[in-house]
């Protein structure tokens, strides 16, 4: 029973669970913007399919020049050795990482 997740809508029981299957079964990835010096947004996430999940693919998914324009970005979360780790355009991203871009001057 794999594909199965046991809810009641009525009383909102394990909708969150469902929620999370969803996104499992999907395979897309939620990443989330940290504007320097603030905190990170964690309620409008950049949504990417798993096998385009880089540095470079969130970049080009908020402006098609800002990859271009990148100088490193930091990342905090699950593909981070350490946190922030300093990345490339290159650095796979993980469901539910933390990233904030620096340009180049």
């Amino acid at each position: 029973m794999e594909n199965c997740c046991p809810i009641c809508a009525q009383k909102e029981w394990n909708l969150d669970g469902l929620l999370e299957r969803i996104w499992a079964k999907l395979e897309l990835k939620r990443i989330y913007t940290k504007p320097k010096g603030m905190m990170p947004d964690f309620e409008e996430p950049v949504v990417l399919p798993a096998n385009k999940a880089t540095i470079g693919d969130f970049c080009g998914r908020i402006h098609k020049t800002l990859v271009h324009d990148l100088k490193f970005a930091q990342v905090w979360g699950l593909s981070a050795k350490h946190k922030p780790q300093r990345v490339g355009v290159n650095h796979n991203l993980n469901d539910e990482d933390v990233v904030s871009i620096v340009k180049k001057i």
